[in-house]
């Protein structure tokens, strides 16, 4: 039986989950509290510096606790603040940004602008990822903990992919790990499944749609098209059944338009888009521009880039890592809009970008941890950080996009 004790929350982590004291003065992180409240909570982990909470009980309630849309919030790892009104969450979201940028990025007065909120707070997402469950069921990873938690209702996809998913039927020994559901602008389905061998396995669904099988080695279409069309501002973007694209596309079309916005270019600029996927970013800046140059690694986001900017004699795509195709460029230009996964610039490639000595920097980032300790690398490399604008493209969870402006002193 694991230990309880009454807990004070105090404060809220990036992350997801709020912070309290042990009675022996040791950190604890609990999930699903809002600072103020009292709870008792049950150690589920304890490591030397800190402990990992669940609450058993809310002791005093904090007035901004609602009743949570969902009855697997809690359970299920997928949403971390459906306890919070919308509003709560986005306020939340800007201190913990601000709240970053001073501790791990050591700047004073962070420029965070006012975050960005999502036009639809429920039903948003245009892909999802379904873990399968040992029965071979849908479901989402446990908070907190390992394994599947079978579910039956989500509210976060759109609502064609709801319509589809309870249909999934899957032999639990398929050797299908994931299945991803992408619903494109044209309402058309596009499943992707995840297997860690060559051979499909039965499949079945009663509505028409395209299936990809995800392999190990190769990628196969086991029904209509392998890639879904998005709509962005008015431009369609061809996106593979294995490429990343944005899952807001309200928002994406809010970054685009303040990246567009901020990015201070003209026809004579040559600007590096590096990590630049399908093309989202490059697609709108090409006729704004001189030269862009794309930077790449996933060969399926590549191959989409080259079809969506196809129409552009302007572009060039270098295909590999920023950190090994960076260093190699020798070229100097006006702009670098960078756009990392969540463990931000490599090294390497920080130093590169350093070297290459851009007069702007435009850094769209998914993790303002990251964020804030790369921002410290370009401050003391002689850069400005003049502004960091949040966009919330996913409500009910902790995640949170934001756009940071730094220029060359």
């Amino acid at each position: 039986m694991n230990p309880s004790y009454e807990i004070e929350l105090t404060a809220h982590s990036f992350g997801g989950d709020t912070i309290g004291k042990l009675p022996a003065g040791k950190t604890i992180f609990i999930p699903f509290g809002i600072a103020g409240e009292r709870v008792e909570a049950e150690i589920v982990d304890s490591k030397k510096r800190f402990a990992r909470g669940r609450i058993k009980r809310v002791l005093r309630e904090s007035p901004k606790r609602i009743k949570a849309r969902c009855p697997h919030f809690m359970e299920c790892g997928g949403c971390h603040y459906q306890h919070l009104a919308y509003a709560d969450q986005l306020t939340l979201k800007h201190e913990i940004v601000t709240d970053l940028l001073k501790r791990i990025g050591k700047i004073e007065a962070p420029p965070v602008i006012e975050i960005v909120g999502s036009p639809i707070e429920w039903n948003y997402r245009n892909t999802v990822q379904f873990h399968l469950s040992p029965t071979g069921k849908p479901g989402y990873q446990r908070a907190g903990a390992n394994g599947v938690v079978e579910i039956r209702e989500c509210h976060l996809p759109l609502p064609e992919i709801n319509a589809l998913w309870p249909q999934l039927e899957l032999e639990a020994d398929a050797g299908i790990q994931r299945v991803s559901i992408r619903c494109g602008s044209d309402d058309e389905l596009l499943v992707g499944l995840e297997s860690n061998t060559p051979q499909p396995p039965e499949f079945s669904v009663d509505i028409p749609l395209s299936v990809v099988l995800l392999g190990p080695d190769d990628d196969l279409l086991l029904a209509g098209e392998d890639y879904s069309l998005m709509e962005v501002m008015g431009r369609t973007f061809r996106v593979s059944a294995a490429s990343f694209f944005q899952v807001n596309l309200p928002q994406a079309e809010a970054m685009v338009k303040y990246v567009l916005e901020v990015l201070k270019v003209d026809k004579k600029s040559t600007v590096i888009d590096a990590y630049c996927g399908a093309g989202l970013f490059s697609a709108f800046l090409a006729p704004k521009i001189k030269s862009l140059i794309g930077i790449e690694l996933a060969e399926s986001s590549c191959n989409d880039f080259a079809v969506n900017l196809d129409e552009f004699d302007n572009v060039s795509l270098y295909i590999g890592a920023v950190e090994e195709i960076l260093p190699e460029l020798k070229i100097k230009p006006q702009a670098v809009l960078l756009d990392p996964p969540r463990a931000g610039i490599d090294p390497i490639a920080m130093a590169a970008l350093i070297e290459a000595a851009p007069r702007q920097v435009v850094y769209v980032s998914c993790d303002p941890a990251t964020l804030a300790r790369d921002i410290q690398k370009l401050v003391a490399a002689g850069y400005s950080l003049e502004s960091v604008k949040p966009f919330d493209l996913f409500p009910q969870t902790y995640h949170v996009e934001c756009v940071a402006v730094l220029v060359k002193n």
